[in-house]
């Protein structure tokens, strides 16, 4: 099913957030050191992952399912606390939870939240939040410089 041209920007960022998944674990798997990977982490975190965030839950309190908000926001809480761990240890195994709960998150994302809204939000209310995106949104650059994963 075609994406809803309105969360085409949210289904973009998804994009680059499961490459970022696979970056990850492509360097897990070479044995690269905990600080490069962290380092990327935290980059990709500040410049695209907390704004991201944020803009979902800012325009998209619009689910109707109170059972799906509910669930989105706690991962949103649980991919920061994992993140801010992250900060805080040199634990191999978080880098590899934190690619996991993201990869699981888009997906939840992309496979029922954004189908759920696509079915019960009016043209208008979509066309609403895409107003919003245009406004807030900021196009994901894939420009990080320590390539750890090739």
């Amino acid at each position: 099913m075609k994406r809803n041209e309105n969360l085409v920007p949210l289904s973009r960022d998804h994009h680059f957030g499961l490459l970022c998944c696979w970056k990850i674990r492509q360097g897990i798997k070479k044995d690269i050191s905990y600080e490069r990977i962290r380092k990327y982490i935290n980059f990709y975190w500040e410049k695209n992952l907390s704004g991201h965030f944020e803009i979902e839950d800012t325009i998209l309190p619009e689910v109707k399912n109170n059972n799906l908000q509910i669930q989105m926001e706690n991962e949103h809480r649980e991919i920061n606390r994992l993140i801010n761990n992250i900060k805080q240890s040199d634990n191999k195994e978080l880098l590899a939870d934190f690619a996991d709960l993201l990869y699981q998150h888009i997906r939840f994302e992309e496979r029922t939240v954004f189908p759920h809204l696509e079915e019960h939000l009016s043209a208008d209310q979509l066309s609403e939040i895409g107003a919003q995106l245009d406004g807030l949104h900021h196009k994901e650059q894939d420009d990080y410089p320590d390539e750890f994963w090739k």
